[in-house]
């Protein structure tokens, strides 16, 4: 189960907030039960480059 502040991966295009699959964002909220999740994803220097409410099927765990 993906938890707050679990690092995710983005498995598709979001071309209109400049991200790619493979992206990798931080969890900041879960909705529900898993329904669905506000993710950060950070670019190179630091900054938000974008904070979107994402479904179960466009992200996936983390694995180290």
């Amino acid at each position: 189960m993906i938890r707050e502040l679990n690092s995710v991966v983005l498995v598709r295009d979001l071309p209109e907030y400049g991200l790619e699959a493979g992206d990798v964002g931080t969890v900041v909220y879960v909705y529900g039960e898993g329904e669905g999740y506000e993710v950060e994803f950070v670019g190179g220097e630091g900054e938000t480059v974008a904070v979107i409410r994402l479904g179960p099927e466009d992200i996936r765990p983390m694995r180290f």
